[in-house]
């Protein structure tokens, strides 16, 4: 049952990236872009946590599942600055807010550099 749930957490994880790495060159919505991104990378780390049984508690922080992820791998530790940046698409892309944001092809890209970063480190680490 456990391979089932982490398979469908990368699955979901795999249609964000996929939905956002083709959107790129498809769209100027790019905060929305980034947003995917952000939600990729949340749902590899979650992979992460329930393949190593860690606690898992409904999260949007990439930080904060970081430091639960670096419980069992501090090795993890190599993926914080992908972490930093995709870290604030969760909200700055879904709600307004009162400090400046920008977000354009360029900032899409380097999402899709640092989120590919994150998945590959997690696929690897999970043999997936």
């Amino acid at each position: 049952m456990q391979a089932e749930i982490i398979k469908e957490w990368i699955e979901k994880a795999e249609e964000d990236f996929g939905f956002a790495s083709t959107s790129i060159e498809h769209t100027n919505y790019f905060a929305q872009v980034c947003f995917h991104f952000q939600q990729a990378a949340e749902k590899y780390l979650k992979a992460f946590i329930i393949a190593n049984g860690l606690e898992f508690r409904p999260v949007h922080n990439l930080l904060e599942l970081l430091a639960t992820c670096r419980q069992k791998e501090p090795a993890i530790e190599k993926i914080e600055e992908a972490c930093r940046y995709l870290n604030p698409f969760y909200i700055d892309t879904r709600y307004p807010v009162h400090w400046p944001t920008h977000y354009d092809k360029e900032t899409a890209i380097k999402a899709k550099d640092f989120a590919t970063v994150i998945r590959r480190w997690i696929m690897d680490f999970l043999n997936v």
